[in-house]
């Protein structure tokens, strides 16, 4: 199954995990320390950030490393932007609409 940036930051625990991450390189261990979950529940969401390219794991010697690669998430503000423009637009039209209303009343 092919998964996308989406579908990874879908989920709250996966965000968190990001969040996690991008302060610092954990291994899995000490990722999962950090959440109420299971070890596999936790690796499971590990395993869906790396194939989506949210993270990169690392292995040394018997550890494995996770690093955030938050490069990905500008696929995600590429999205929103576009409708960051339409908003704008709206609300610009919207405070334009004020103005004259507030003049006609003056």
């Amino acid at each position: 199954m092919r998964r996308d940036v989406f579908q990874a930051i879908a989920d709250s625990t996966r965000r968190e995990i990001l969040h996690l991450l991008a302060h610092q390189q954990l291994n899995l261990n000490a990722v999962a320390a950090n959440f109420n979950i299971s070890r596999p529940a936790i690796s499971k969401h590990i395993k869906i950030l790396s194939e989506c390219g949210l993270l990169m794991i690392q292995q040394q010697g018997r550890e494995r490393f996770c690093q955030a690669n938050l490069g990905k998430l500008k696929e995600v503000q590429d999205w929103v932007a576009q409708y960051s423009v339409f908003w704008d637009n709206k609300l610009l039209a919207l405070n334009n609409f004020l103005v004259k209303e507030k003049k006609k009343r003056k």
